[in-house]
């Protein structure tokens, strides 16, 4: 329970039960925040993909970060989501539920392979790539 500084009568006005809460999400089961479990495993089978992929080209590294990126951008705005989202019962949306358009994942993409803004999130389990995109990863 968060409780302000000095303040022993009960929970802040700030404060928020689970992931999501503040943006209207369920708690759990479909349309809940996905979590970083599901995360790292739907980037695992991305990036293992693509790494898969890049054996045409040496396994160049230039090459797999390439294919990543190309992955992103042409499934996010198709299916919701790159195939290890998909697979691992995940889909991108944009805050208002509206299709994510083309620049959104173009944005998320880029920084995610930046790292740093995709190890770095908010109370709601959004990373830095994804509020700059204005997107969320929630459960199918």
């Amino acid at each position: 329970m968060l409780r302000a500084p000095g303040y022993a009568g009960g929970v802040t006005q700030d404060a928020q039960r689970y992931a999501g809460e503040r943006l209207g999400l369920p708690a759990e089961g479909s349309g809940s925040i996905g979590r970083l479990g599901r995360r790292i495993g739907a980037l695992f089978i991305d990036y293992g993909a693509a790494y898969l992929i890049s054996g045409f080209f040496a396994w160049d590294p230039l090459a797999i970060l390439a294919i990543f990126a190309a992955i992103q951008v042409a499934f996010i705005p198709t299916i919701q989501g790159s195939p290890g989202h998909r697979i691992v019962g995940l889909r991108l949306v944009r805050l208002d539920g509206a299709w994510v358009g083309l620049w959104r994942p173009v944005v998320r993409t880029a920084l995610l392979i930046i790292v740093i803004p995709a190890v770095v999130w908010d109370a709601d389990q959004r990373g830095l790539h994804d509020k700059a995109a204005g997107t969320m990863l929630v459960r199918a």
